[in-house]
C-alpha cells in the first residue's frame, strides 16, 4: 500500500456514484427499463456498471448507441425522471466506508462531496443515505457553471470547509476528478473498485495514490488525516 505524503491534511473530499456511494444498481435498472420500453436489447449490467461515473448521458450513449443523446432532449429527461423516483432503492455506501465516515466525524475531521451528479439527485440520495447533515458540503454538478475537471467545484468545497486545499485530499473514480483536485491544488486519491472502463486505467491518471480497495482507501485516509493525532 503506497501512501500520501508526510504532510498532515485537515480535511477529505469524496466523488459520490462509485467512490463513497455504489449507484450502479440503481441507475443502470433505470437504464436498462428504459431500453426495454423502447424495443431495444438491455445492455450487459457489467458494461453499463463500468460507465456509470460517466452519468446520466455516458449511460444513455452506452444504451443507445444509435442516437447522440444530448443534456436535456426527451430521453435524457425520461431517464432522469425515472431515476428520481428510484433514486435509492439499492443504492449503498460502499463496503467499508461507513467506518471511514464515522472515524472522521468522530475526530471531527470535516468531510464533503463533490460530485457532478446534479443537485434534484444528489440531495435526496444524500439524504436517504443519512449522509446529507453529516458532510461538510455538497456541491453538485449544477451548483456552478462550471463543472469537474475545472477545478472551480473542489475550490468551492474547500472554502465551504474553510480549509486550505493544500491541506484537503479529494478522493475519485474518474480522471476527471483526479483533474479538477490536482488544478484546485489538494492531494489526490484515484479509486481502483469504482466505475473504470475497460480501455482507462488509473494509473496513468498522475494520483498522488491509488486506492485499490475501499479497506486501503481507509488506511490511507485515516494514516494521512492523522487521526491519533487530534
Amino acid at each position: 500500500m503506497t501512501e500520501l505524503n508526510g504532510a498532515e491534511y485537515n480535511a477529505v473530499f469524496f466523488d459520490l456514484d462509485g467512490t463513497l456511494v455504489d449507484t450502479a444498481p440503481d441507475m443502470v435498472a433505470v437504464l436498462q427499463q428504459l431500453q426495454r420500453d423502447h424495443g431495444v436489447e438491455p445492455v450487459d449490467y457489467a458494461l453499463a456498471r463500468s460507465n456509470v461515473s460517466n452519468g446520466s448521458i455516458g449511460l444513455l450513449n452506452i444504451g443507445f448507441p444509435g442516437i447522440d443523446v444530448e443534456l436535456g432532449d426527451d430521453l435524457h429527461q425520461q431517464f432522469l425522471e425515472r431515476y428520481a423516483e428510484a433514486i435509492c432503492v439499492e443504492s449503498r455506501v460502499f463496503d467499508g466506508l461507513h467506518e471511514l465516515i464515522n472515524a472522521l466525524d468522530t475526530m471531527q475531521c470535516p468531510w464533503g462531496v463533490v460530485t457532478n451528479k446534479p443537485e434534484t439527485l444528489t440531495g435526496p440520495l444524500m439524504t436517504a443515505l443519512g449522509l446529507a447533515e453529516r458532510a461538510v458540503c455538497i456541491v453538485s454538478g449544477d451548483t456552478l457553471s462550471v463543472r469537474k475537471p475545472h477545478p472551480a467545484p473542489v475550490l468551492l468545497a474547500c472554502d465551504i470547509a474553510g480549509v486550505d486545499p493544500a491541506s484537503c485530499i479529494y478522493v475519485g473514480d474518474a480522471e476527471r476528478d483526479i483533474e479538477s483536485g490536482q488544478g484546485a491544488g489538494t492531494a489526490t486519491i484515484a479509486v481502483a473498485y469504482g466505475y473504470i472502463t475497460e480501455d482507462d486505467d488509473p494509473r496513468e491518471w498522475n494520483a498522488d495514490v491509488i486506492a485499490m480497495t475501499t479497506e486501503e482507501l481507509t488506511q490511507i485516509v485515516l494514516k494521512a488525516v492523522n487521526l491519533e493525532g487530534r
